[in-house]
């Protein structure tokens, strides 16, 4: 029993501090801390009755009592605390002081205008807050008393000598600040003596000092003030009312706030607005919302790193859960997302990516797919195959051909983690159905570039099964460039095939492709032909070989990225090759081309062929040439006349 009360009651605390070197905060000491139940960390400020003065324990015991009362977003956030005869615990959110701060950054590069005006407009916000709406004084402002959180705002603390404007009702007054620190002196307002003016002409006085410290460094005597130095010029003329020797001329904290944040002001740009407008965006109207998160992607690349990871991520997920932002988010997220660790990015990102590849809205589908490259390293194969796939297998029959044209080349990124089943079946089945069925030309030719980038993620069995049948079926399309994809298929993935398939299926396709009517597809077949009849002939001179020739071909699905020598292939990641033939040609289904193109170079260009170089010619080949090239632009245009409105140009129309 008597063990019960002979408890200590700092071990039962709720919190522990870490033991490493603590900052000195006024009295106090300031120590790194964590909640014991879940780790969640704190700051703690710990004041040792048995080394203070009775004037500092005076002090403490007012600023505990005084934390706990007031409530502000712009002043320091009391958590817990504890009292006991030895010494008073203060919990705070966790924060470090504004001085150490400023000089971490400095030896980063120095602290950009766009964070100390945020700065500045919060602790201006948080003066003007104790002195019109509490009636209080801080009496103690200065740069010793402003603390700066994870997501770099700016919270006024030291409380200490915190009074009312009218004095206390009680009769009990707190000891000044240069009482207690006799070099606080020279904050001190020059009408110290006669208290003329407002009651809170001191208090903006400090607050000049404040900004002084902040560009200059620590103010070595009062008379320093005259000197700006580094105080930015938008700023001058309102830091020079605040240390002005007239008290009845300074202006109010509220006023001072209003002035700067006049157009062309210092409070006055884009990372003001923008956390002015996260304050309040749970009141904003949807279409404000959706505005202002267009407008933030552009502004985010100027933005402290720290506030875009603690404050603009939580809202732009807040935005997704409960805000029903839709795509809009996307690119900011991401963006934000660059400035995340992995373990962060697997536990913030990843589940809003995976929950957003259910929507049903196209234009988050489809930004999802584009945007694909920059989070796939972060999705496991079980997310992939259980709550992706099985969503993004949709997009290959949607009735929107960019949504079908996006869905084939993510799968460039998808296939390395899909599991046997999706990859070598369910893919496969789509591939097939896009390559026979798909009345869009260059969709048709994605699929097949997209399945000879993949080929070394497939199984032995599926490869000798799909590989030579899709690419055969790819030479007979009547689109110029998915004839020379399927060429080009049969060259890139040469070390899967036997000498017998060569011979016997390879070769007797190729060889029906060498008369086909675009000149670009038949300079791509030769060269496959020639590839594969020195394979022949290498075995034909030495069978020894035969082995070392066909080692791939039965080998096992290949990790990611060893499929990564495309000879003459162009499309690499999720470039847009649909885009680029459209853009260059609208070319009609049987390889004629409009007026003033040139279908070879194109499909060269798109696909990847290498073309035929035209040095070299004679007189007559260049004649032979141009009359070609001539009877070509005439069937183009006949062939113009006859399809009047051409196919479908892919992303014609903006998705939003």
């Amino acid at each position: 029993m008597w063990s019960f009360f002979a408890r200590d009651p700092v071990k039962d605390f709720g919190y522990g501090i870490l033991q490493d070197s603590p900052e000195r905060s006024g009295i106090w000491s300031l120590h790194r801390g964590k909640r014991k139940t879940s780790g969640e960390p704190v700051s703690v400020f710990v004041y040792e009755v048995s080394q203070g003065t009775e004037q500092q324990t005076q002090l403490a015991k007012a600023a505990f009592k005084r934390m706990k009362t007031l409530r502000h977003p712009n002043i320091l956030a009391y958590v817990d605390g504890l009292e006991t005869d030895k010494s008073l615990y203060l919990v705070t959110e966790q924060v470090t002081p504004l001085a150490v701060h400023l000089k971490a950054q400095t030896e980063k590069g120095g602290v950009g205008e766009l964070e100390v005006s945020w700065g500045l407009h919060q602790i201006v916000k948080a003066l003007s807050f104790l002195v019109n709406d509490c009636h209080l004084l801080h009496n103690n402002m200065g740069i010793w008393a402003i603390f700066v959180d994870r997501a770099g705002e700016w919270k006024l603390g030291a409380l200490d000598h915190v009074a009312p404007e009218q004095g206390d009702p009680s009769g009990i007054s707190l000891p000044e600040p240069k009482s207690v620190y006799p070099d606080m002196e020279k904050y001190d307002p020059p009408e110290m003596s006669n208290n003329s003016g407002e009651k809170w002409a001191g208090e903006v006085w400090r607050l000049g000092c404040l900004i002084w410290e902040v560009f200059n460094g620590p103010l070595p005597r009062t008379s320093s003030l005259r000197s700006l130095g580094k105080i930015p010029k938008s700023l001058v003329p309102h830091y020079c009312e605040l240390v002005g020797a007239n008290p009845r001329a300074r202006p109010n904290p509220a006023r001072f706030l209003q002035n700067c944040r006049a157009p062309s002001g210092f409070l006055s740009n884009s990372f003001v607005e923008s956390n002015l407008f996260l304050e309040e965006i749970q009141i904003k109207e949807p279409a404000e919302k959706q505005q202002f998160f267009q407008e933030l992607s552009d502004n985010l690349d100027s933005f402290p790193e720290d506030f875009c990871k603690h404050k603009v991520l939580p809202q732009l997920l807040t935005a997704f859960e409960f805000g029903n932002a839709g795509a809009v988010i996307l690119t900011p997220l991401f963006k934000v997302g660059k400035f995340l660790s992995a373990d962060e990015y697997q536990q913030k990102i990843i589940p809003v990516i995976v929950k957003m590849f259910s929507s049903t809205d196209r234009a988050m589908r489809i930004r999802l797919l584009q945007q694909m490259e920059q989070f796939i390293q972060y999705l496991n194969e079980a997310a992939v195959n259980s709550q992706i796939f099985p969503h993004v297998v949709h997009g290959f029959t949607d009735t929107n051909p960019a949504i079908r044209e996006q869905t084939v080349k993510s799968m460039l990124l998808l296939a390395p983690k899909l599991n046997e089943t999706n990859l070598n079946q369910e893919l496969m089945r789509q591939f097939a159905r896009l390559q026979a069925r798909d009345e869009q030309g260059p969709i048709r030719c994605n699929t097949t570039v997209c399945l000879g980038k993949i080929a070394s993620y497939l199984n032995a069995g599926t490869r000798q099964r799909i590989l030579i049948s899709a690419f055969s079926r790819a030479t007979k399309d009547p689109f110029p460039a998915s004839r020379a994809a399927g060429v080009l298929g049969f060259a890139a993935t040469h070390n899967y095939y036997s000498i017998t398939e060569i011979a016997g299926r390879i070769l007797p396709t190729l060889c029906t492709v060498t008369v086909d009517p675009d000149k670009n597809v038949r300079d791509q077949t030769f060269k496959a032909i020639k590839s594969f009849l020195s394979k022949l002939e290498m075995v034909s001179e030495d069978p020894a070989k035969l082995s070392e020739i066909e080692k791939d071909v039965e080998s096992s699905a290949q990790p990611a990225g060893a499929s990564s020598s495309w000879a003459g292939w162009a499309v690499t990641g999720v470039s847009s090759l649909t885009s680029k033939l459209i853009r260059n040609a609208p070319v009609t289904e049987g390889g004629a081309t409009p007026e003033g193109s040139e279908p070879a170079n194109n499909t060269a260009s798109s696909c990847g062929a290498i073309g035929a170089p035209a040095a070299g010619l004679s007189k007559a080949e260049l004649s032979k040439k141009k009359r070609e090239e001539r009877r070509k632009e005439l069937e183009a245009k006949r062939a113009e006349r006859k399809v009047a409105k051409g196919p479908l140009k892919l992303g014609a129309r903006k998705l939003d």
